[in-house]
């Protein structure tokens, strides 16, 4: 279930709202150009499908996404546990990637068909800790300033678009907020 946690900027121990309720999460974000949408979770094991039949499922609603939004380029980015140290090295090197804040030159727009993660955005002088489940599609505009965190065992897959080759690439900002606010495992007691 999805999950917003907000927070002001300079206190991330202080808990301003924290829902599941779907409208109340669509519209807290709108409120700062990001969408929330729900697409219906086609496959019930995402994760047992190549990334081309993952595509080819959702394919109707990707090319709505991409016809919409300008997107140009569409793959999928995905990580599974395996028990091989290789794995967790794999694992850790990613989710390391992208726990620093950072802001891209195009929307960050991604679909959850399994698993989840948490993206956290810095809007004005808050926090938004938004946990995204299976059937989650979110739109981060523009130079929002934001983290991603896939958790200490990363299980998801998500439809990653991008109207550039390198739109992916962050523009990281050196300001060391996202080392106080909480993690993926943290807001969903996973791991307990």
């Amino acid at each position: 279930m999805t999950l917003l946690q907000i927070m002001p900027e300079d206190a991330p121990d202080r808990v301003l709202l924290r829902t599941h309720d779907d409208d109340r999460i669509v519209t807290e974000l709108a409120a700062h150009g990001v969408a929330l949408r729900r697409w219906p979770v086609l496959a019930p094991d995402a994760s047992a499908l190549d990334d081309q039949t993952l595509l080819d499922l959702y394919r109707d609603r990707i090319d709505e996404v991409c016809a919409r939004d300008s997107m140009t380029l569409v793959d999928v980015a995905r990580l599974h546990p395996e028990p091989t140290a290789e794995w967790r090295e794999r694992a850790a090197k990613a989710r390391l990637t992208f726990l620093e804040e950072h802001r891209h030159g195009e929307d960050e727009v991604r679909f959850f068909a399994h698993g989840r993660g948490l993206f956290t955005l810095h809007l004005d002088e808050r926090v938004y800790a938004v946990v995204c489940e299976a059937g989650d599609l979110l739109s981060v505009p523009a130079g929002v300033r934001h983290w991603f965190d896939m958790g200490e065992c990363p299980d998801f897959a998500a439809v990653r678009f991008f109207q550039e080759e390198d739109g992916w690439v962050g523009d990281f900002t050196g300001a060391p907020i996202a080392d106080r606010f909480p993690r993926l495992d943290e807001l969903t007691g996973a791991g307990r």
